[in-house]
């Protein structure tokens, strides 16, 4: 590879990174968890958040006093409010002054997720650490759907929840003598892949990390660049539910290239 073409290659993977560094800055982001509370039926108050919370029939209910100063769907709360999130989606959010009380559906079961622009992880946030950018890690690969698509499912970083992904095949890639073979999730025009591999637990988070793959060729030859590996929001933060990699994106190979654990010593 020449020196120009090798120039274009990092300064692209150096936008993308200050792009995914960006994301992270978001105000009410994940790093701007500081809290994640799971409701039960019975109604209680929840560390550090007005009102009084519990689930009936599926519907999260809140009763609140205009003092506590919620609002929900641009109205505050000044009696019971009752809200249905939907299982596995971004949650439905109540406001407190600054900050965001994210109610989400879960394997069935509801949590408050709290959003504070002033969380000490956003205001110290200072990038991801990532290995050095290499041509080397750019594999070619071959892609096989299904016939028709699958439903997956995979632990979570919290007991006891689970995650549901629709797969959408195979792909297939070799590395050094190693032949790997994993499951790639979404649709064959945005493919994900989950996985773990030999540096996972040591410089890399432990769970999983996730890849984005373009839609196969013709021939369902896919490009599968290790450097944009990404880490899931569950590295940064404690207060997440993502998914574990599944058994079969286990790879035995020590994936020496994209994002790396950005909380070295803490396990998923």
């Amino acid at each position: 590879m020449t020196t120009s073409i090798t120039s274009l290659f990092e300064t692209e993977w150096t936008q993308w990174q200050h792009a995914r560094a960006d994301q992270l800055r978001d105000p009410l982001g994940f790093l701007s968890l500081t809290g994640l509370h799971w409701l039960t039926d019975q109604p209680e108050r929840l560390p550090d958040v007005p009102g009084t919370w519990w689930v009936t029939d599926d519907k999260v209910f809140i009763t609140a006093q205009p003092a506590d100063r919620l609002e929900f769907a641009g109205t505050g709360i000044a009696g019971v409010q009752i809200i249905a999130p939907t299982e596995g989606a971004p949650g439905l959010n109540v406001r407190h002054e600054n900050r965001v009380l994210e109610v989400i559906r879960r394997s069935g079961l509801y949590a408050v997720r709290v959003h504070d622009p002033s969380a000490p992880s956003l205001l110290s946030f200072a990038g991801i650490p990532a290995y050095a950018p290499d041509p080397h890690w750019v594999i070619e690969g071959r892609f096989e759907a299904f016939d028709t698509p699958r439903t997956v499912t995979t632990g979570a970083v919290v007991d006891g929840l689970e995650h549901h992904h629709t797969a959408a095949g195979t792909i297939e890639f070799t590395i050094g003598a190693v032949t790997e073979r994993v499951i790639a999730f979404g649709d064959p025009a945005n493919l994900r892949v989950l996985f773990t591999d030999a540096t996972s637990g040591v410089t890399t988070y432990p769970a999983a990390r996730s890849l984005a793959v373009a839609a196969p060729d013709a021939d369902g030859t896919v490009r599968l660049d290790f450097n944009r590996a990404a880490n899931l929001p569950c590295a940064f933060t404690d207060f997440a539910t993502c998914p574990l990699a599944p058994a079969e994106n286990r790879l035995r190979v020590a994936i020496e290239a994209g994002e790396q654990h950005p909380r070295p010593g803490r396990s998923a």
